[in-house]
């Protein structure tokens, strides 16, 4: 059931934005969308099961999400199908993320520096 926000004419907008994050929200798809970006073009299903070393049936379950949600999109040529990234910004997505990700373990690991800089608990015996 959709979430309704009370008199907000974007509500179908806040659904398909979360529904975009829905299709990013595994991390099979994640590195689908790194191996597309990396590439200088279409790139077949073939290297994308190569560089994931994933069952094939989850390769093709995981792009059918993102070509439903509009993440990607395929052609096919002659027995092969080839995938790409639908818009150019997924890619900066992707970058925004990493940054984001980094950023957050940074301060993870300042907080856990400082923990061990911490003068040590005496025990009781």
């Amino acid at each position: 059931m959709p979430h309704r926000f009370p008199g907000s004419p974007e509500q179908p907008l806040y659904e398909i934005k979360a529904n975009l994050f829905k299709a990013l929200a595994h991390p099979a798809r994640i590195r689908i969308l790194e191996i597309l970006s990396a590439g200088r073009g279409p790139t077949p299903v073939s290297q994308i099961l190569a560089e994931t070393g994933l069952e094939p049936t989850l390769i093709s379950q995981h792009l059918a999400v993102l070509k439903r949600h509009r993440v990607v999109s395929a052609r096919r040529v002659g027995n092969s199908v080839f995938y790409e990234l639908a818009h150019p910004k997924v890619s900066e997505l992707l970058v925004i993320a990493r940054t984001f990700l980094a950023d957050v373990l940074d301060a993870q690991r300042d907080q856990f520096e400082a923990l061990k800089a911490m003068p040590p608990l005496g025990q009781r015996g």
